[in-house]
């Protein structure tokens, strides 16, 4: 077992070193519901990528009795709305997690990006400007329900990861979220990862009929990203605030989401040398312009 541990590490050290060239990849994580595992997926995907050599940033839209920093035991003083405020630098906001990864509580700076002038905007964007100087891979964690801005968070970024469990209910949620961003804003290519379910078959089968009445009803693609196995060493780990995969690597969860990690790195995108993190943020403001009375599924 550590052998194959050993390998998937120095397959995915390569894959990292292969991507060196190229700008800063966003992946906006997006579930139809609650309880299908999103947050842990974020976190747990953010460690494997960062175990790699990844600089990696979570960008958390959710509130923060539950968000990323809740769910990691840390104490986030700070947002980025103190960012766009001029209160604090962005250095000051963003808080530590494990393996290096910062993360950015940013759900009241979201809201408000609409508002800003244009002078602001520009600051605001500035602030980004240094930062992608040492950002590789930047994960939404995108909160779920009506007050969301997951279609423009989602339209900002390079790639859609659509998180779902096993339930008919989460099935049901994501194929909404999917159609609804398929058909009013045109995006035609989604990642899917089903998780929480008894064997890789099941996962396969979940993802292999959605996938099918995707394509057949709404004219898009999903591509699979593999599945979470159920797994008592990551509830654990849930219960201690650590990624499953530094605490128990072992464990099948764990291999899951370094498998997750190593089809990330794979998979094609809207990847150019030059992006960064200011120009995620450019196209944020763009799409935060659009019509918030849509975001709902």
């Amino acid at each position: 077992m550590a052998e194959v541990r050993k390998d998937q590490a120095s397959g995915l050290r390569e894959l990292s070193a292969l991507a060196s060239n190229t700008g800063v990849r966003v992946f906006a994580v997006a579930g139809g519901r609650t309880g299908v595992g999103k947050t842990c997926t974020v976190i747990n995907l953010a460690a494997a990528l960062a175990k790699t050599g990844k600089h990696v940033l979570i960008l958390d839209e959710n509130p923060r009795h539950k968000d990323v920093n809740a769910n990691l035991g840390l104490n986030a003083r700070y947002d980025l709305l103190h960012v766009i405020n001029q209160d604090k630098t962005l250095e000051q906001v963003m808080t530590q997690g494990p393996e290096g990864v910062m993360v950015l509580t940013a759900m009241r700076g979201i809201h408000s990006l609409a508002k800003l002038s244009l002078a602001d905007q520009e600051r605001f964007i500035q602030c980004f400007s240094e930062l992608s100087q040492s950002v590789d891979i930047v994960l939404i964690d995108t909160a779920i329900g009506k007050s969301s801005r997951v279609v423009p968070l989602s339209l900002a970024s390079q790639q859609v990861l659509i998180v779902l469990s096993g339930s008919g209910t989460a099935i049901t949620d994501a194929y909404a979220l999917i159609k609804l961003i398929s058909q009013e804003y045109a995006r035609r290519n989604f990642l899917v990862l089903v998780n929480k379910v008894e064997s890789e078959n099941i996962g396969r089968d979940i993802f292999d009929n959605i996938a099918s009445v995707a394509q057949k009803n709404l004219a898009v693609r999903l591509e699979w990203m593999g599945c979470i196995l159920l797994d008592d060493k990551l509830h654990r780990s849930t219960q201690l605030c650590q990624p499953v995969v530094e605490i128990f690597p072992a464990s099948r969860s764990a291999a899951g989401y370094r498998q997750l990690a190593e089809k990330l790195m794979q998979c094609t995108g809207a990847w150019t040398d030059n992006d960064g993190v200011e120009n995620f943020m450019r196209r944020l403001i763009r799409t935060s312009h659009l019509d918030t009375a849509d975001f709902t599924v």
